[in-house]
């Protein structure tokens, strides 16, 4: 633009810099720096929060499948980010009496474990033109997909803390065909997943030593039986197996766990996308993924139950939130959480295997 003088003026001087969002307390002027607050009058309606709030944690319920075996340990408001859990220590077996002599006292104690908790969130912005000339309920769909990025991250916080527990079995070498033990593996660069060399599948026979090791390790039960968590890559080898049972045809709709699947040799399995496929140092023979198939006692691992950080929905409409022309909203979570503390090392058992997409399948 040119004034009356011919002299250029830049248009950007008569701009305001607008507002920017920065975190979730307020705005920052991008031009100046001054600070406004959110709007705290125009806010979403209880009962709508309170809907969303719902929707957020029954998507994110049907993702979880490693904390329906935690043990939980609550953290009340205003006492830190840390927890103890405790456990008494266990006795020797009596011995013999002899007559008149006192015998040698046990040492009666407990041992504890703690867990700090982390804070976790995301969010996304939605236009007001998206919520206003789309056809879906644009904040409905953000919400349950909200869900399942709660349950994902949390899902991997617990696998990845259960991965460094040193308890843990390697698949036997084995050929298909005759199920004749080639080699037992010491490692996971000693998995075979070929037929040159035997394949380190995860079958009934290494179930059936998984189970074994637990009742050895005087590992309880959860409810009469052991659980697993495995990746459908290697659920589909398992369910060619032997004497594996569909979950339909032993328990009822309602007693079936989260991701229930099936049950082989006192152990049901639960089916999970993000059970570990590893890569890295963990990688097979031939330099594919290899599985971690993580198998439970009762009370195995604990997660904190935060008073006041458990997961929860945050939902600003573009009336609090979208700026002097309202032009967004936000959707998004926050939760706190330790991940895991692993609270008896015997009672979590990781079995280590290859499967027939080893060569196919990327960590995760």
């Amino acid at each position: 633009m040119e004034n009356r003088n011919n002299e250029a003026i830049s248009l950007q001087l008569f701009a305001d810099a607008g507002d920017l969002v920065a975190g979730t307390e307020n705005y920052v002027n991008a031009n100046t720096g001054a600070v406004t607050n959110f709007d705290d009058t125009n806010t979403m309606k209880g009962e709508l929060k309170s809907f969303y709030d719902t929707e957020l944690l029954e998507n994110a319920r049907v993702e979880m499948f490693y904390a329906q075996f935690a043990k939980k340990q609550p953290l009340p408001a205003n006492h830190g980010t840390t927890v103890e859990w405790r456990k008494w220590n266990t006795f020797d077996r009596a011995p013999k009496l002899q007559e008149g002599v006192i015998p040698t006292g046990q040492k009666f104690g407990m041992s504890r474990k703690s867990g700090t908790v982390s804070q976790y969130g995301t969010y996304a912005a939605i236009s007001d033109k998206l919520e206003m000339r789309a056809y879906d309920p644009v904040i409905l769909g953000a919400t349950e997909e909200m869900g399942a990025s709660a349950a994902e991250t949390q899902e991997v916080l617990i696998r990845d803390g259960l991965l460094v527990n040193p308890n843990v079995l390697y698949c036997d070498n084995v050929n298909r065909e005759t199920e004749a033990v080639i080699s037992t593996p010491t490692t996971c660069a000693q998995m075979s997943a070929e037929d040159a060399g035997g394949w380190a599948l995860l079958t009934d026979q290494m179930v059936n030593k998984a189970v074994t090791k637990l009742k050895k390790d005087k590992v309880p039960r959860i409810n009469g039986k052991y659980y697993a968590v495995i990746h459908p890559s290697v659920a589909e080898d398992l369910r060619n197996c032997k004497g594996w049972l569909e979950a339909h045809k032993y328990a009822q709709p309602g007693e079936i766990m989260n991701g229930e699947i099936g049950e082989l040799h006192g152990c049901r399995f639960i089916e999970n996308v993000f059970a570990p496929v590893l890569e890295g140092e963990y990688v097979n023979q031939q330099g594919g993924a290899t599985y971690a198939t993580y198998f439970f006692g009762k009370d195995a691992f604990g997660i904190i139950d935060p008073e006041g950080g458990a997961l929860q929905m945050i939902v600003k409409n573009k009336g609090q939130i979208g700026g002097p022309l309202e032009q967004f909203s936000t959707v998004g979570y926050k939760l706190e959480t330790n991940g895991c503390t692993i609270l008896y090392p015997e009672r979590v058992l990781r079995v280590m295997s290859c499967s027939t997409y080893s060569a196919a399948d990327k960590a995760n």
